[in-house]
């Protein structure tokens, strides 16, 4: 028997169980789909549907299998129901010290011509619009950063029938999102969050926040004698001082760069919200201009750890961001070829929901710690595990599912076979 063998069965087998919580109350055709992607995606570390369907090795002609992947991902879209069970899974690891980041993000398709629904979208690198697909993602991390939650992910038209704003769409996303996290955790956002809307609707459901302000926003702020005066919040740093120091380690391309930047706090309110007093952060040295950070939190202004805990707040939203990345380039994503919207916005789930299999269901789940070892073993990395391990752990799936000589199991014994290789897992 191959060495791999006894954990590509298990590997199967919690890949199965889980698709089948993914799937729960949806009917078979669907719930086979669910099955076939989860395995499938993870098995040709790509979303590519000819991939996926080479990946399932089965007994028919490749086309066959592609055409039917495709017609049951365009039948109807059902990437809410994902994302439900994956808010619901995610539920009870959510605490109060949590990070919770929104983080509007875009899939290009510079030159797709025949996908549904395609819309302008801008590209950032470039500076320029383009057309392609916008995403919202919903991510929870500690501030430790060892440990990210995937929640939510939905990619979306402007084009589709019923679209109002992003903003609105962000607003959708929070609400799901805590319906059944409820006020758990603080949510942190980057500019796009500096929207009087967004900002009162974490207020209106007693959310706690963090949001960094565009350097245009009008604020009102106490002066040295007390009085109240407008500001922008690119000049908030001559009301105020900046008396704290801290030093930020940042990776980038495995090189460690030492920021050194210095911070305070004082008490802001919106311009056209006069009587609503909240806290800004100011802190330099991340660029030429200082960092605006709006919070409702109340640290103690006197203790330097407390504010910088705010500061951590919105760098642990910087880490929630290699998850949207990770699906990104772990699976392609942005290579995603279907045409119809219902394939895109339920591909876009899978994935998304891919990322918690390999990052909670798998990867903190104390049972299946060996086969876990197994898999980074495989994925040859030559300097250990990356705290973000979830590359790792799609390179060693990759590479444990390529010495597989079957797909996944169709067959309606999968549940007997799931009850088998589970029981080697010691309670």
């Amino acid at each position: 028997m191959d060495a791999n063998s006894s954990t590509i069965s298990r590997f199967k087998a919690q890949a199965n169980k889980f698709s089948g919580i993914l799937s729960k109350g949806l009917d078979k055709t669907t719930s086979r789909l669910i099955k076939e992607l989860v395995y499938g995606i993870q098995a040709a570390k790509d979303i590519k549907i000819s991939n996926v369907a080479r990946s399932l090795q089965e007994d028919i002609k490749l086309i066959k299998t592609e055409e039917r992947l495709c017609r049951n991902l365009a039948a109807w879209d059902f990437s809410d129901h994902i994302n439900a069970q994956i808010i619901r899974l995610g539920d009870d690891k959510i605490t109060d010290e949590m990070t919770i980041a929104i983080d509007p993000g875009d899939i290009m398709k510079p030159y797709a011509k025949a996908m549904e629904k395609l819309c302008g979208i801008y590209d950032g690198s470039e500076g320029e619009g383009a057309q392609g697909y916008h995403l919202c993602q919903v991510t929870a991390a500690n501030l430790e950063h060892n440990k990210i939650v995937p929640l939510y992910c939905e990619a979306f038209s402007s084009e589709e029938k019923d679209y109002i704003s992003t903003t609105e769409k962000i607003k959708t996303a929070i609400n799901k999102v805590i319906a059944k996290t409820g006020t758990a955790g603080v949510w942190a956002i980057d500019r796009q969050g500096d929207c009087n809307e967004i900002i009162e609707h974490f207020i209106s459901n007693k959310l706690k926040f963090v949001t960094r302000l565009k350097l245009n926003r009008w604020l009102l702020t106490h002066n040295k004698n007390g009085g109240i005066v407008p500001v922008q919040a690119e000049r908030l740093s001559a009301h105020a001082s900046t008396p704290y120091k801290a030093q930020i380690t940042k990776i980038e391309d495995g090189k460690e760069t030492v920021i050194n930047i210095t911070f305070g706090i004082t008490k802001v309110a919106l311009y056209d919200k006069p009587d609503q007093w909240m806290n800004a952060l100011i802190i330099k040295g991340f660029g030429q201009h200082p960092m605006i950070l709006l919070t409702n939190k109340e640290p103690d202004s006197k203790e330097p750890k407390d504010v910088y805990k705010m500061v951590e707040i919105y760098l642990t939203r910087w880490k929630c961001d290699e998850c949207y990345r990770y699906i990104k380039q772990a699976y392609n994503l942005e290579d995603i070829r279907v045409r119809s919207y219902n394939g895109i916005r339920n591909l876009t789930a899978i994935v998304h929901a891919i990322a918690y299999f390999t990052s909670i269901y798998m990867g903190m789940n104390l049972k299946l710690k060996l086969m876990v070892q197994k898999v980074f073993i495989l994925s040859k990395r030559f300097f250990g595990i990356p705290s973000f391990f979830h590359y790792a752990m799609a390179d060693g799936i990759f590479e444990l599912l390529k010495k597989s000589n079957k797909g996944v199991p169709q067959t309606v014994s999968d549940n007997k076979t799931q009850n088998f290789v589970l029981s080697l897992f010691p309670d």
